[in-house]
């Protein structure tokens, strides 16, 4: 379930997201009830926490206006002093639960549980979310700096779960952040008959607060365990609670990596200007024709281009076909790649103006274009302090 907190206070804010994170997208905002609809605007999420709210029912007047526009987000407050006159109003206001605040970690959980029982159809009737296939065209095409780069630009202003599907030898975490992860995808395998979105959630890093990833196995044993049926359950249920979910695909096209194609909206192969990408590239469009995919679900990306080689996008569109529309070219910026990968953190952390950045920002926005703000879209947001 995805939950957003808003409290003055950050003790408060720091308990409660301990207590709910390891089952449930939990975002914080410091402040008041009048964020409530913005948050409720940019964020939409299944469940709103309130803190700070007074005994007086006259406060209760911006939850009201929130409860009416999103009657689908449940709305919980926290409240120190609770009167009769305000509980009553409160209902009336469409909040589903009042606690004390500060919540007992007992209360808290029961109350979240509650209301998650009763959001079944709420979850149901969500948008699935948009399934990305990447896929290499050769070795070293750079298939996982794009998908995780791109995953963590998107997360910016969406939730996203990236999964590490080069079961044998996946090491897309250590584009994102150093350590080892608690959890992979070989537990939830083995877990299978215990899926649901709180497990699902449980069992990945939380790279930030709206960018989960779900490790390949750090055993090559335990990578054999995964089935085709497990992974195609954990991506269904994914796509049902995030709104993007990314699929880092290794070279193999085992059945694995052919179920994952037929499920994914979009398919992403990745060549660098080279011309034994091109002709892998070449294979794979014609499997991807024998396997009766249209060709507007590809979206293939021409990595690393320099106009000082000499194959660039043109060339490689002519040899390939496909839209024009449906390319897209990554320049090339191998110092600054380099470093972020070695550093294990995203390319825009470390190197905020680079090309590279751009592009991926402009794809991203592309993708799911962000709310307008007074001072400009998401790249103006993105660059704005640099």
């Amino acid at each position: 379930m995805k939950i957003a907190i808003i409290s003055p206070n950050t003790a408060h804010l720091h308990e409660m997201v301990q207590v709910l994170q390891r089952s449930h997208q939990v975002q914080t905002f410091e402040g008041g009830k009048t964020r409530m609809p913005a948050i409720a605007e940019q964020e939409r999420p299944d469940l709103m926490i309130v803190d700070g709210m007074c005994c007086d029912p006259a406060d209760l007047a911006p939850v009201e206006s929130v409860t009416n526009r999103y009657p689908h987000m449940a709305v919980l407050l926290l409240c120190a002093l609770q009167t009769p006159e305000f509980l009553l109003q409160s209902m009336r206001a469409g909040v589903r639960e009042v606690l004390p605040s500060p919540p007992s970690t007992q209360a808290l959980m029961d109350a979240v549980h509650r209301i998650a029982a009763k959001l079944p159809d709420r979850m149901q009737e969500r948008m699935q979310g948009r399934i990305m296939a990447f896929l290499p065209c050769k070795g070293g095409s750079g298939a996982t700096f794009l998908a995780t780069n791109l995953a963590w630009m998107l997360a910016r202003h969406h939730s996203v779960l990236l999964v590490d599907l080069n079961l044998q030898f996946g090491d897309a975490l250590a584009y994102l952040q150093e350590g080892n992860p608690a959890s992979t995808l070989a537990d939830v395998a083995r877990d299978i008959h215990r899926l649901d979105a709180s497990f699902l959630v449980a069992s990945t890093v939380k790279v930030t607060p709206r960018l989960h990833m779900l490790a390949a196995p750090e055993d090559v044993i335990h990578a054999m365990d995964v089935e085709p049926e497990h992974v195609n359950a954990i991506v269904q249920l994914a796509a049902a609670h995030y709104d993007f979910v990314l699929l880092d695909l290794g070279r193999v096209l085992d059945p694995l990596a052919l179920r994952m194609l037929d499920r994914a909206q979009s398919i992403v192969p990745v060549l660098l200007p080279n011309v034994p990408a091109v002709r892998n590239a070449q294979k794979l469009l014609r499997m991807f024709h024998d396997l009766g995919y249209p060709e507007s679900k590809l979206q293939p990306v021409l990595n690393r281009v320099d106009r000082r080689h000499e194959i660039g996008l043109a060339e490689v569109r002519k040899t390939l076909g496909l839209d024009q529309q449906q390319w897209r070219a990554v320049p090339d910026a191998p110092q600054e790649v380099q470093a972020a990968i070695n550093a294990g953190v995203p390319l825009a952390e470390s190197s905020r103006n680079s090309a590279v950045v751009r592009e991926l920002a402009a794809w991203a926005e592309a993708l799911a274009p962000a709310a307008q703000e007074d001072s400009g879209g998401f790249l103006h947001r993105l660059f704005r302090r640099a």
